[in-house]
């Protein structure tokens, strides 16, 4: 699958934003208003002014909201949610060429506040995922005590770990330790 630098780029700060959710194991990682700057910050989100407890707010919103696209039971379900957030966060598609980036597309209009821009943009790449017929790319670990969201790039789409060097080799090791304890039992008995 190809999928160009500003898809991928947005794909990142929804799988991040995503990640940010409390899981049971995890507490909520966005939870200030410095917690908003530093994911700002990490995912380069441009053009984002001063941010507030609005703001904050607004973007816990639209992390619930991407959170629904990525457990949607179909394309169809996937793509009016898509639809209602895109809609919301009103996208005007710019091409632009800024911080030494070729010419690609901004979806969030100029001014736009940072949920406003993460919707726009996070949108228009799951629908992306979804017109290319690859939204079971978007996936959640399957590791049973994890959870986390990635987005599977595989050739073949067998990810099935956030990690595969923790959650994988986690699960690896374990069903490893799991054959020899069974094996160690079948000797004794």
């Amino acid at each position: 699958m190809q999928i160009n630098h500003d898809t991928r780029c947005a794909l990142d700060d929804v799988v991040d934003l995503l990640n940010s959710a409390p899981d049971g194991e995890t507490p909520d990682l966005l939870v200030s208003v410095g917690d908003l700057g530093a994911f700002v910050e990490r995912n380069s989100v441009s053009g984002v002014g001063s941010l507030t407890e609005d703001d904050l707010a607004a973007v816990q919103s639209v992390r619930d909201r991407f959170a629904r696209v990525f457990a949607a039971a179909d394309d169809r379900t996937a793509a009016e949610l898509v639809n209602a957030l895109v809609a919301e966060a009103g996208t005007t598609p710019q091409l632009t060429d800024h911080d030494g980036y070729d010419w690609h597309v901004h979806y969030f209009a100029p001014g736009a506040s940072v949920a406003h821009h993460l919707a726009a943009d996070g949108g228009m790449a799951l629908a992306f995922m979804i017109v290319s017929g690859e939204r079971d790319r978007l996936r959640r670990c399957g590791a049973p005590d994890c959870g986390r969201a990635f987005i599977d790039l595989s050739r073949n789409r067998s990810r099935r770990y956030c990690d595969s060097r923790t959650c994988g080799n986690r699960l690896h090791v374990a069903a490893y330790r799991a054959r020899r304890r069974e094996s160690a039992q079948v000797t004794r008995d």
